[in-house]
């Protein structure tokens, strides 16, 4: 009885970060070595590094799929390794813009309860279990980052990036939002409302760049992140 207990109580419960029990130490390990491989792994591709990212419920024929597609290819073709998380829509799109340029095609997987199915489309894939992990991988190897319109998940990324340029974590690169029409509403919120009340410096709104074309994307990075 008090052997099935203790099993019961170290199995992983699904909202892992809520967990406090005894197993809580033998994470660590699991941890660590997602930290290792990801590190090894990462370190080895040799290639400045593009994140892209976006939602993942953009379908094949959005025209964000496409534009995420062509900027890919195009930053592939100019010698940067293209990095994304690995699952459908726009990650998916930027992967296969990759792949097809002869680009190496980087792919952080995560596991999901939804939407998060790794594509066909990497031809350097990682998989992780840990969100905070994979994240230090997309701001540790990461020289730019272009940010397609998508949900929750890719402001996370936007924010936790302008967060750690503005405390200096971590060097200032460049950050494109590709998108005018869906973007220029939060820029201006960041303007109007945060900046207007102080809680940020004009400084900070020239982390960003907001962008509409693949080949303007392509040509910003390239003058500003050096092969």
């Amino acid at each position: 009885m008090e052997f099935q207990e203790r099993r019961r109580i170290r199995r992983e419960p699904k909202y892992c970060l809520d967990n406090t029990v005894v197993g809580d130490s033998w994470r660590m390990f699991r941890i660590m070595s997602e930290f290792v491989d990801g590190f090894d792994a990462m370190s080895a591709v040799g290639l400045p590094g593009v994140t892209i990212y976006g939602s993942a419920r953009t379908p094949k024929e959005h025209k964000y799929y496409q534009l995420a597609e062509e900027i890919a290819a195009g930053l592939a073709d100019a010698g940067y390794a293209i990095i994304t998380g690995g699952g459908p829509g726009i990650m998916e799109a930027a992967n296969k813009g990759a792949m097809e340029a002869g680009g190496v095609s980087i792919g952080l997987n995560i596991s999901l309860p939804h939407e998060q199915a790794p594509n066909p489309y990497t031809n350097f894939p990682l998989h992780f279990k840990y969100f905070f992990v994979r994240k230090v991988m997309f701001m540790k190897y990461s020289m730019a980052f272009v940010c397609m319109p998508g949900g929750f998940g890719s402001l996370d990324e936007l924010f936790e990036a302008m967060t750690l340029i503005q405390t200096q974590r971590i060097k200032p690169f460049p950050i494109v939002l590709v998108g005018s029409g869906f973007w220029t509403g939060l820029v201006g919120w960041i303007r109007e409302t945060l900046l207007a009340a102080g809680n940020i410096d004009k400084e900070d709104m020239l982390l960003l760049k907001v962008l509409d074309e693949a080949e303007d994307v392509v040509s910003f990075i390239k003058k500003t992140v050096i092969v």
